[in-house]
């Protein structure tokens, strides 16, 4: 809980023994990690354990310690540091029954009875404690961490209050106004006082929990609403979005393709290795050896069309490009329109926004932003970069195939598709197109490993998934 000046240790003590008594600090550490979680900050099944030893070690009295010992266990980096320490404050602030200096709403004369109902003894007797464990329990019933939209937050107000026991309070409110004692009266006026209370703190607590684990989620809806839009449909303000979305996409190609692969030990042994590791042993197996298989960076060549045909979806596709470059090694980067120029210096010297605003108007490249022209595209390849292809190369073709009836010059791509490793030709237009008016598509197939449909986010993604394959 968030703590001020006037809150004394003496009394802070006091209620954080009594929520321990009550058995709750653990779930409560559990909906701090989700919240943790929906704020982005990644927490594995083993640092949650760690956590919960560390708050168990140190205990709850020291919030300093708590959060610091909290941090340690859950926070890896200086950005996650700053989401935790955001969260933690958040989610350890007062949630209007905790505060030592609120005032009671209700007169000293109305008093609780036994045949009160719970929520109605702890209302009268001014119990803010109990009434926020019973409200955090009522909320973790309700299943609170799952709140999405704001919609929803007058439904989990009400799941809330109910499950505080706002019937029996309803109840007794009803039956001591039926009442006509002055004392009955008094009493259903101080209820009513505190069903008020009640509904307010409720609420706030309500809005501190939406802002706390609705904010990935509508991240979420929003990254899925991103990556089944139409690139030619998306907008400049979602630019910035869609980069993070790719970089994130492209990342596991250099992480595969980075690592060594090691088979377990029952697997294969490597019976010269063995030998040869134990001669020094007399032929006794002390180091067997087993076989391991190192999966090299992947060696990629990627031709970008970047002329009008393709004018709406070419800056994504170049986002898609610069990601590449940016998370994977050995990749060598062309744009094309009239002819075609090497770009992947452009990569390491500038940033994506002034890169893609060069590849886009070939400032300084000697890019010919006329007629598209893949024929003539092909030969330059061919004539000044032909010795980049090798047995391991994935040649990548991001274009529509329209080549305004001009040559084809479908021998250099066979050419292509017979020294390199395999051809991926994605298409922003759908397979019905291909091959209609001046797009070459059909007389391309032929020497592509791969052809696909590529005009959302959704189909890039499958994209990684080819290229991740090392057959």
């Amino acid at each position: 809980m968030r703590l001020s000046r006037r809150v004394s240790t003496k009394w802070l003590r006091g209620q954080q023994e009594r929520f321990e008594k009550a058995g709750y600090m653990e779930p409560v550490l559990l909906d701090l990690i989700a919240a943790l979680r929906a704020s982005g900050v990644r927490i594995s099944p083993s640092e949650t354990m760690d956590a919960l030893k560390a708050a168990a070690l140190v205990g709850y009295k020291d919030r300093i310690i708590l959060q610091n010992s909290l941090s340690a266990s859950l926070a890896k980096s200086r950005h996650e540091k700053e989401l935790f320490e955001v969260c933690f404050d958040s989610y350890f602030s007062f949630d209007g029954f905790s505060k030592p200096e609120e005032e009671s709403p209700f007169p000293s004369a109305a008093t609780p009875e036994a045949q009160d109902s719970h929520l109605t003894r702890m209302l009268l007797s001014g119990d803010n404690t109990e009434l926020s464990i019973s409200m955090r329990e009522a909320a973790k019933k309700a299943k609170i961490s799952e709140i999405y939209f704001f919609t929803q937050k007058s439904l989990y107000v009400q799941r809330i209050l109910k499950g505080m026991g706002l019937e029996g309070l309803n109840r007794d409110i009803e039956s001591l106004s039926s009442n006509e004692s002055a004392q009955s009266q008094q009493k259903a006026g101080a209820l009513r006082e505190g069903r008020e209370f009640l509904f307010e703190k409720v609420r706030d607590f309500v809005e501190g929990q939406f802002s706390l684990f609705a904010a990935s989620a509508t991240e979420e809806i929003l990254d899925k609403h991103l990556r089944g839009m139409k690139l030619s449909n998306l907008e400049q303000r979602d630019f910035y979005r869609m980069h993070a979305i790719i970089k994130r996409m492209v990342k596991p190609i250099n992480d595969y393709h980075s690592r060594r692969k090691k088979r377990a030990k029952r697997g294969s042994l490597d019976l010269k290795a063995t030998l040869r590791e134990n001669i020094a042993y007399q032929g006794l197996i002390f180091k067997p050896q087993w076989k391991t298989k190192k999966i090299d960076r992947p060696d990629m060549v990627v031709l970008c069309d970047v002329s009008r045909s393709v004018a709406t979806v070419a800056r994504f596709m170049l986002l898609f490009l610069y990601s590449l470059n940016e998370e994977v090694a050995k990749i060598s980067s062309f744009i094309f329109c009239s002819n075609l120029v090497e770009v992947t210096h452009l990569f390491d010297k500038y940033d994506v926004d002034e890169a893609l605003v060069r590849l886009q108007k070939g400032v300084g490249l000697g890019i010919h932003l006329g007629r598209t022209d893949y024929g003539q595209a092909f030969k330059d390849f061919k004539e000044s970069w032909l010795d980049k292809v090798t047995n391991k190369t994935t040649i990548l073709i991001l274009g529509d195939a329209r080549n305004n009836y001009g040559n084809p010059e479908t021998g250099i791509l066979s050419l292509l598709h017979k020294r390199g490793k395999r051809v991926i030709w994605l298409n922003p237009e759908s397979p019905p197109f291909w091959g209609t008016g001046d797009s070459d598509m059909k007389k391309y197939l032929p020497f592509c490993s791969i052809a696909k449909k590529c005009s959302t986010v959704n189909h890039l993604e499958r994209v990684v998934g080819l290229l991740l394959r090392t057959g």
